[in-house]
Formats: structure tokens, sequence, C-alpha cells
């Protein structure tokens, strides 16, 4: 059976339903009608206002039939319907939101006197109502104004019905057993409606005191200040309060923003953005915002706590975006609110940010973590911040005048000024990647020009505060030059090369761009020039010729437009022609550019990192970061939002690199663990030697490969080797610092050198190594030509005819090797001979690690004995004068292409160690060889003339 409760609640929605639809159509429609044409702003807002609550009324109206239908339901069958199906109890969230939607509707016409408004145009015909509102509503006078009563036609009723509700539902839940499963719905139900209750007061008060406030206000600041949505929470008024420094005169805290009156100037504080931190004292506390910082004082500390608690609710409830439930101060979430937020902000003080709009986290005031500025001149910035400044990764775009063109910077922050690694793509199509300070290129970086540009440049080298200075190197693709040298004050200055795309070589000293003074010149033909010269590189004044005949011409030289090069002196047809290895001992920049500081840009960085003990937050800062080009980006600006490379995601954390370093000390093991960390681009000793291949390629690849500059990219190479041993030296101190172990020792010279050469030098050899032997090339190409013509020429021999031309012992000849047709003779059979040595001096030539050349060289020796103490019956060592015979054989059958490359390399880049023993004795061995092959006595003139290159094989 249904308890009288119901019967009540039912009586009590068809009241309330038809209340609804009276108050409708008596007082709703007619101010709709009211309301004239939408000519006035104020006129059109009380409108739409009212619009909104005549929709909230229409949903209250729909949501009290439904209920009213649940209620019928069950009291016309109580046994099949249960009490839980009526719409208060299984929906009480929904009629809970409806009846706020109402409220909220309401009291935004109460604060801006939305009813007297329109309620004034039609007057008379709302004395005439008087009597039908007195029907509806209790306790309206005859004598109150119409605003008055239409106030309460609008709140009464459903205050009076909320009111009922809750007596009812706990009227009922008293009825109802402890064990029902209804009496959690039924409790429920009626402690949302008590805390509507309370709610509603709350809301009407605000609105009342809100309504009140405007007409105390000039009609300028009510213009500014007033809003539907807008409520008052405390008035300086009517709770004392004074503000410093800013001695407002009257403060006003609304529930979104923090007003301040000065005269006729107005401050106002979004409070989603206003810190409140407690004073030291009971008489103050203070506010922080973007740009003020400020104190509330009151000598009524009660006074004090009321404008303090409010603020901080007032925050609260600004940041959680819904007003506190049933009343402020009573949400759910903690009544502390956050000091780390997020939110918009346009500053208005001078300075760096200037009228730029700030979006993202904040933490006390300032921005803090990730963030977008946007500036009303097109200039944005997003990335990280720290303490109100740009710090950490940001991307800054900076238009410029042309239409659709600007420069996009890429890069690491600190304090606000660009500093450590960045990716600049300018409006010019120039890209600039290295490394900042102060927001000014500082340090290793290079800029490069787009391929189609006027002149294509590409600077690799040293910057200082936002200028070319120190080493460096610069390619102008246009005229066909590189530059390596010094620069200052973005000229070349100091010191430096010229290498030209036709092979002509310049070396001397450079000021303000331009080479003046005494100097070198060197042709492609190892023609010799020295004297001086003029700034536009031609010759002038004293100077001398070296030919390369040997002959000689000192004197005076000149020149005169358009006639060519004038000299007078003396030329000396005397002297022999010079010996071919002598022009490779010319070399440039050796001695003028110190190894150890040519690249010092490139490892200050990362030694800053170590003596800062490898932080995290730093190391993208040197590692660098992959970015999308923002030129396939114009259009869509994407780029403000780009994903780039994490290293803790893709290489591990610095802590886990760190204690690997430690993990792996022993030789075998940091051989692999140096081999891991050089070849990952995101380890700190991987990136250095990533960005010393850069430095290498832009110098001697190209127009840099010039034979003349092989001395100084040998030194670089074994430089580098050196300068990696010695970083993760560094590395390791810091891995043992932070596990608390005691430092490694110093290591002596002669440690150190066995580690550089016999551990480092291998491993990264190979990332220099084409463009290193492409030196060595060009370097020795005469010697190889000749050597190269003696290899095709000993080629047409037979191996028995080859043997006993190079007076090999026939007793040691391995004719048991040579397997015959009936239609072959031992003087025709060729390539079978010490085959086995043969094939293994050809792997020389798969590796580029000098070691294992030499071991490749001396497993040839260890085949070529084998095979003679095969021949013998007996092991044998091969005394000088046997050994190199048969090793001009085998090389001449090996046939490697540049063995004088080969040989050079390897005598430059092994190991000291190995001076004085055997490798050394058999890589001379090897070069004996080599000169032999290309002496003028193994021609092919040279040839037994009995032998006929025609006889059949």
């Amino acid at each position: 059976m249904c308890s009288p409760e119901e019967a009540a609640l039912l009586r009590l929605e068809e009241v309330f339903s038809a209340t609804l639809a009276r108050i409708n159509s008596l007082v709703l429609q007619p101010l709709l009608e009211a309301a004239p044409e939408a000519s006035d702003p104020w006129v059109r807002e009380c409108l739409q206002l009212l619009q909104q609550l005549h929709r909230s009324s229409q949903q209250l109206w729909d949501m009290t039939e439904e209920s009213l239908h649940s209620l019928r339901e069950r009291l016309r069958h109580p046994e099949a319907v249960g009490l839980e199906s009526l719409l208060l109890l299984q929906s009480a969230d929904r009629v809970l939101q409806v009846h706020l939607e109402y409220i909220e509707s309401y009291t935004c016409c109460v604060a801006v006197q939305a009813f007297q408004k329109t309620a004034k145009r039609r007057s008379e015909y709302w004395r005439g109502q008087r009597k039908a509102l007195r029907q509806v509503l209790l306790g309206v006078s005859s004598e109150g104004s119409v605003g008055t009563a239409l106030l309460q036609a609008l709140r009464q009723p459903l205050a009076h019905h909320v009111q009922q509700y809750v007596l009812l539902l706990l009227s009922l839940g008293d009825t109802i057993g402890e064990c029902h499963p209804t009496r959690e719905l039924v409790i429920h139900a009626a402690g949302l409606f008590g805390d509507l209750q309370s709610f509603m007061r709350q809301e009407l008060d605000e609105a009342m005191a809100t309504q009140a406030l405007w007409p105390t206000l000039s009609s300028r600041l009510r213009d500014v200040l007033c809003t539907p949505a807008r409520r008052l929470l405390q008035d300086s008024q009517d709770v004392p309060v004074t503000v410093t420094p800013l001695r407002a005169e009257r403060v006003l805290l609304f529930d979104d923003a923090l007003v301040l009156l000065q005269g006729h100037n107005i401050h106002t504080f979004d409070l989603k953005l206003v810190w409140v931190e407690p004073g030291q004292d009971r008489c103050a506390f203070h506010l922080l915002t973007p740009e003020e910082e400020f104190s509330f004082c009151s000598k009524d500390p009660q006074g004090l706590v009321v404008w303090q608690w409010k603020v901080t609710q007032a925050v609260c409830q600004a940041l959680r975006g819904k007003k506190d439930f049933p009343v402020l101060g009573a949400g759910l979430e903690p009544s502390e609110p956050p000091t780390c937020r997020c939110g918009a902000y346009t500053f208005r003080a001078e300075g760096r940010f200037f009228q730029a709009t700030y979006e993202g986290e904040w933490y006390w005031g300032r921005p803090h973590g990730k963030g977008t500025l946007k500036w009303p001149d097109g200039r944005n910035h997003v990335g990280d911040f720290c303490q109100g400044l740009e710090h950490g990764f940001g991307i800054r775009l900076v238009p410029q005048a042309s239409e659709d063109k600007f420069d996009c910077y890429k890069c690491h922050w600190r304090e606000g000024s660009m500093c450590g690694y960045g990716i600049c793509e300018y409006s010019t199509s120039e890209v600039y990647k290295g490394y900042f300070q102060e927001g000014l290129r500082h340090g290793f970086g290079v800029l490069e020009s787009a391929p189609q540009a006027p002149r294509p440049l590409r600077y690799t080298g040293h910057w200082e505060r936002g200028q070319r200075s120190g080493y460096g190197v610069e390619e102008d693709s246009d005229r066909g030059e590189r530059y390596i040298g010094m620069w200052q004050t973005d000229q070349r200055h100091g010191p430096g090369v010229m290498v030209t795309q036709a092979g002509v070589c310049y070396q001397g000293t450079f000021q303000a761009d331009k080479m003046v003074g005494p100097g070198i010149l060197l042709s492609d033909d190892d023609s010799l020039y020295e004297g001086t010269f003029t700034r536009d590189l031609t010759l002038v004044g004293k100077g001398k010729v070296t030919f390369p005949n040997g002959f000689t011409l000192e004197g005076s030289f000149g020149s005169v437009s358009g006639r060519g090069l004038h000299t007078q002196g003396v030329l000396d047809t005397a002297a022999l022609p010079p010996d071919p290895s002598s022009t490779c001992k010319r070399q440039l920049g050796q001695g003028v550019f110190p190894v150890e500081s040519r690249w010092q840009g490139v490892y200050g960085p990362f030694w800053d990192f170590v003596r800062a003990g490898c932080p995290g937050d730093l190391r993208e800062a040197l590692l660098g970061f992959h970015v999308q080009s923002s030129r396939e980006l114009r259009k869509s600006q994407e780029y403000l939002c780009c994903e780039r490379t994490c290293p803790e995601d893709q290489a591990g954390r610095m802590e886990d690199l760190l204690e690997e370093l430690v993990q792996h000390r022993e030789p075998e093991a940091l051989q692999q663990c140096l081999r891991k960390a050089l070849s990952n681009s995101l380890h700190p000793l991987g990136k250095l030697l990533r960005m010393l291949m850069l430095t290498f390629q832009a110098t001697y690849a190209g127009i840099g490969a010039n034979k003349h500059l092989q001395g100084l990219a040998q030194e670089e190479v074994k430089q580098h080797a050196q300068e990696l041993w010695a970083a993760y030296r560094g590395l390791l101190q810091v891995a043992l610092q932070r596990k608390g172990q005691a430092p490694e020792e110093d290591e002596d010279a002669e440690t150190r050198d066995l580690r550089v050469h016999g551990l480092v030098l291998p491993l990264i050899l190979p990332s220099f190594y084409s463009e290193l032997f492409t030196l060595y090339l060009l370097l020795h190409e005469r010697e190889d030509s000749l050597y190269s013509q003696g290899i095709v020429h000993l080629s047409l021999f037979p191996d028995t005819r080859l043997l006993e031309f190079l007076d090999v012992q026939k007793h040691l000849w391995p004719l048991k090797d040579l397997t015959l047709t009936t239609n072959q003779r031992y003087s025709l059979v060729r390539d079978k001979c010490f085959l086995s040595a043969t094939e293994c001096l050809q792997k020389m030539i798969t590796t580029v690690d000098p070691r294992e050349k030499l071991e490749v060289l001396e497993r040839t020796y260890g085949e070529i004995e084998a095979t003679v103490s095969r021949v013998l019956g007996r092991e044998h060592k091969l005394p000088m004068d046997d050994l190199l015979p048969l090793l001009i054989y085998v090389v001449s059958r090996a046939q490697i292409q540049h063995l004088g490359a080969e040989i050079h390399l390897i005598r430059d880049m092994m190991d000291p160690l190995h001076t004085g023993g055997l490798y050394d004795f058999l890589l001379t061995a090897l070069e004996s060889c080599y000169e032999h092959i290309q002496k003028e006595d193994m021609r092919l003139h040279r040839l037994p003339s009995r032998w006929s290159s025609r006889e059949p094989w």
C-alpha cells in the first residue's frame, strides 16, 4: 500500500504544476511581451535573461509533470510499482539539476533588475494584475512595488515547494524500516533538497546584494563591472579593509574577480589567478597576482578573517568553475586552492610581456610549467616556463614584414633568454643549429643558407655574442671556396687557409675578411708561391715561385688591370726535380691552428654539463632534439606544438647511463660500453662524436678534399680520440661521485696514450674514415698511379715466371699447388701460388682499424711461411732476403688498390706501442714491396724476350 506521504507528494506536485502554468501565463509571457525591440544593449540583455528563465521554467514544469506521472502510477498500482520508481527517488540528481538551472536563471534576472526594467513598459497592466498575483502568492502587499511582486511570484512557489519536499521526504523516511531497500534513496533525496534550500537562500542573498551594489557605483563603473552572472560576495563598506600599497578606496569581492576601486581607476583581478598567502600576524594577509602583490590589512581581526576566508573560498570556487553546493566553502573539493593551476592572462605592465597573453600553468602568480605566449604583433612562444620566465625547451615565432614570412626559434631557454642548443629557421631561409647564450649565438653552431639562395653559404664554427669569432669553416658554394681559420666580429681575421674548387690553396693572415701581408699559394700542379698578396689574393711585391720541375723564380711580382701578372726577378733552372714525396710535406694549417683549441666550442657545453653533475633537466640542452622543419608547416603553424625526441624515453635516464659506466670498467666490458655509447646519438659521448663528424665533414669533404689538408685532418682525428677519452673519464667521475665512491686516480701520459690509441681511436676512426682516406688518396695519388701501373704489368706474368722474375729461390716455389691439365705447363699457370696468403692480404681493405690491418698483414706473413714450410716439409723461418720477394709476389697478386694511401694511413694512425715491434717490421716490409713495384726496372720491357703475351694460357 502507498503511504500518506506519497499521496501528499502527489497533491504537492499537482499544485506546483498548476502554479507554474499560472505563473507562466500570468508573469513570464507578459514580461516577454512587454520587452521592447532589442535596440538598447541593456534591454536586449534583459530580454535574453527572461527568455532563459522562461525555458528553465518550462523544463521545471516538464520535470514536475514527469514526477506526477510516476506518483500516479505508484498510487494506481502500488503492488506492481515499487517506491523506488518515483522520479524524486530514482533520479533525484536530475531533478535537482533542473531546479538549480531555474534558480540560476532567476537570480541572474534579480541581480540586474530585469523584472523591474521590463515591467516599467506595462506598469498599468501589472497594477491590474496585482489581485491575480495575490491569489497565487501569500503575503503580496497591495502597496508594494510591481518589481517586488514579480520577484515573489517567481520565487515563493518554488521555495515553498522545495520546503514541502524536504518535510514529506523526511516523514517518508521515518515510515520506512531500517532495512527497506529504498531507504537510502529517500534519505539521499531528502538531503539533496535540504541542501537546495540552503543554496537558494544564499543565491538569493548574493543576487539581492549584487542588485543593491549597482546603484552605489557610477554609471561608468557599473557598465564595466555589471554582468548577469556576477555575484557580490563581500564589500569593504560592510566589512572595512585597507589594501597596501595600492590604497584602494573600496574593495569588492565577486565570485569571479577581486575589484579595487581608486577614484576612476578600476583594478580587476581574475580569481583564478589570485593566490592567498597568510600574513605573519593577525592584522594582514597577502595576495599575489600575475603583476601585482599587495596586502589586506584591518584593525578588526575578525573582519580580516572574514575577508581571507571569503577570498580563499571564492578562489576555490572560481577554479572549480561552478558554485559550491549547498553554500560557499561547503563543496566536496578541498577548501584550500592549489598553488599550481592553469589560466590565461594578458599582461598590462611595460616589459618583455607587455600586451602578451599567457595561457598555461602558473605557480604563485608566475607562469610556471607548460604555457603559450601570444603578442598582438603576431609573436608566439610555446614551451616551458619557470618563475615567470621562459626556461626549458620552447618554440618562438617572430613574424617578419613580408607576408607569410617568420623566424622560428626552437631552442632551450634559461631565465628568459635562449641558452643551450637551438634550431633557428629564419624568414630568409637560413637555418642555424647550435648553441646560444643570453639570446645570442654563442659557442659552436652551424649557419646554412638555402641551396637556392643567391649566394649559398655554410658556416661551421664558433660564435661569440651573436657574431662569428674564433675557429670556423665557411663554404661559399657559389664561388667554389672554403675558408678554414680564425674569425673576429663576423669577419675572417687572423691566420687562415683558403681552398678553392680549382685546387688552389692560400695560407696567410686575414684582416677584415681580406688576406694581407705574407703568405703562400699552392696550385693544383704543386707550384708553390711564397710572398705577399693584395686583399683580392693577387701576387704583389717580393716573392718566390717553386715550379713542379724544381725551377724557381724569385723577384718582384705585380699585376696590371687586363694585362695579367708581371714579374721581374731571377729564374733558376739548375735545380733537380724534387722528390715527389717532398710535395707531401707541404701541409697547410699545421702549427697555425693548434689542434687542441680548434673545436673547444663543441666540448664546452659538454664540460659545463659534467661540472654541473650531469643533471637530467640540462641533458636535452646539451644533446639537442629533433623537431619537424617549420618550412613544412608554414600554413598550419603546427610547429608550435610539434613533438620532439625525448632523451629520457629513447636513451634511458641519465642515472642509468652513468651506472652503466661504473659497471663496465674492465677492458673488454669497457670497449663494448664505449662502442654502445658512441653509437647512440642520445648519449653525451655519442652526441659529441656526431658533432665532431659534422665539423670534420664541413672542413674536409667536398671543396675541402685537398691533399694539402691531410696533415690537418690526421692530427684532428687523433685529438678527437684524446678528447673523447677525457670526456668518458669526466662522466665516470660524476658517476662515481653520485654513488659515493672515490674518484679514479689521474692517469699518466703513457697510460692515457695506451687507452686512446688502443681503445678509443679504433672505435671512432670509422666515423671519419671516408673523408680522411680521401685525403690520403689525393696526397699519394702519383705514387699509387705508378704502383697501379706496376701491378698491371706484373699481372701479365704467369706464376712461375713471376717467381723467377722476383728471384724467389726455386726450392720455395709451391709447384704442388699448380694442378695442370693436358694442355698446360707450369710456366703458363697463374694465380695459384701462395693463394691463401693472397686472399688473406686482400682482407686488409675490409676494415678501417689500423690495428686490424696490421693483424691481417701478420696473418699474411704467417700464410707465406706456412706455405713455404709445407713445400719444404719442415718448419721454416724466412729471412728478409727470402721474405721480401715472396711478399712482393703476394702483393702483386692481391692487387690492392691505393696501397700507398693504406700504408701511410696505417703508419700515421697506428698505436705508438707497436713502433719497433713485429707490426712495424711487417709494415716496413710492405712499404718496401710497394716501392719496388713502382720502380722502372719492374716494367714490361724487363720481361724475358722469349715470353709472349699472345702465348695461350
